[in-house]
């Protein structure tokens, strides 16, 4: 069906022809030495944007988490974070894999946010029977939420109470330029009450390829070794870190328009007989819905949505995902509902 229309992740954003170009025309050499030009200018401007000491450009999302929970923690320590955190659910268990850290999932509500009394419910006694947390991971804005914002009050909070119990305090903000978007702040105060930080460059802001760890100069030192044991040392990595300037450079406010076409999009489904939303939750790029009835089953309706109306999604925890982003023009907006409205109807 023409056009298909891909909503299944801002992941699949294309780089964009300036950044094509940065790249091509890159000055590289040894990160792992650390004498890549690009890199360096990359990790420079990514510490000041999110104001932090020092940064590291790392493959992926996950691997910088995966380096702040290892470098903050111990074998046999645990980590507190929402029930539906993404280093708990979506990082292949990395933290008990790779760092022998237990999972201590806080039951939040349906903002996702992590607040001090959940923290409060999942410290356990000092006692040798337990293991005891050294980390806790707050993620903003947190996916399986919704996309959901935390705002920088909700995450000084969270930060005083890790203060008072020794705790280091991880920002996942994969998608935290979304979130400074949506809340009209920068994403460096959003991130301000954070210990370290993870966002993406990919995604939303569509660089091919990265994220970055920020944090304090010594931390983000023993990051870098992380790094390097985890298989992250990419060499002449100038080449892709060329992309992550521009996305720093130019692609952050436009983050606006991907948020509007979410909100059309789910006002429009909120017209849907049968289709159930909370409008609430649409903060930012994100779109969660559900059909009425026992017998909905996501996953097969993402197929076939899919397959048979051609708007590519996913079926994740009970609901349909769609998510926005910039290679999706508006004009795909009202097509989309338009056919995801069919397939509700001959669903049912």
């Amino acid at each position: 069906m023409d056009p298909v229309i891909d909503l299944r992740s801002d992941t699949v954003t294309k780089p964009t022809p300036e950044m094509r170009r940065a790249m091509a025309e890159a000055e590289v050499g040894d990160d792992v030495a650390g004498d890549d030009p690009t890199v360096n200018r990359l990790e420079a401007m990514a510490a000041e944007f999110i104001g932090k000491e020092a940064a590291l450009f790392v493959p992926s999302g996950t691997m910088g988490n995966v380096c702040a929970i290892l470098t903050a923690t111990r074998p046999g320590e645990s980590l507190i974070c929402d029930t539906y955190c993404h280093s708990a659910t979506y990082e292949g268990g990395s933290p008990a894999a790779l760092g022998g850290v237990t999972i201590l999932r806080a039951q939040t509500g349906r903002d996702g946010v992590l607040r001090p009394e959940h923290v409060t419910a999942c410290l356990p006694p000092n006692d040798v029977h337990y293991p005891q947390p050294s980390i806790v991971v707050v993620e903003n804005t947190n996916n399986r939420a919704g996309g959901t914002c935390m705002s920088q009050g909700q995450t000084e909070a969270v930060a005083a109470l890790c203060r008072e119990h020794g705790l280091w305090l991880h920002v996942d903000g994969a998608r935290i330029c979304n979130s400074g978007v949506a809340q009209r702040v920068t994403p460096s105060s959003l991130a301000q009450p954070g210990d370290s930080v993870m966002f993406c460059l990919s995604k939303g802001l569509c660089a091919p390829v990265g994220s970055v760890l920020a944090g304090p100069r010594d931390f983000i030192s023993r990051a870098r070794r992380k790094r390097k044991m985890l298989g992250g040392g990419m060499r002449q990595a100038g080449v892709l870190a060329a992309a992550g300037i521009v996305a720093l450079e130019s692609m952050v406010s436009r983050l606006a328009e991907d948020h509007d076409k979410a909100s059309r999009l789910a006002t429009g489904l909120a017209q849907v007989p049968g289709v159930v939303i909370d409008l609430e939750s649409v903060q930012t790029n994100m779109v969660y819905f559900s059909v009425a009835g026992e017998c909905f089953d996501p996953v097969a309706f993402a197929r076939r949505l899919s397959g048979e109306f051609g708007v590519l999604c996913y079926g994740p925890a009970g609901r349909i995902r769609l998510v926005t982003h910039r290679d999706v023009p508006a004009e795909h907006i009202p097509i989309a509902v338009d056919r995801i409205a069919d397939a509700v109807t001959s669903a049912r």
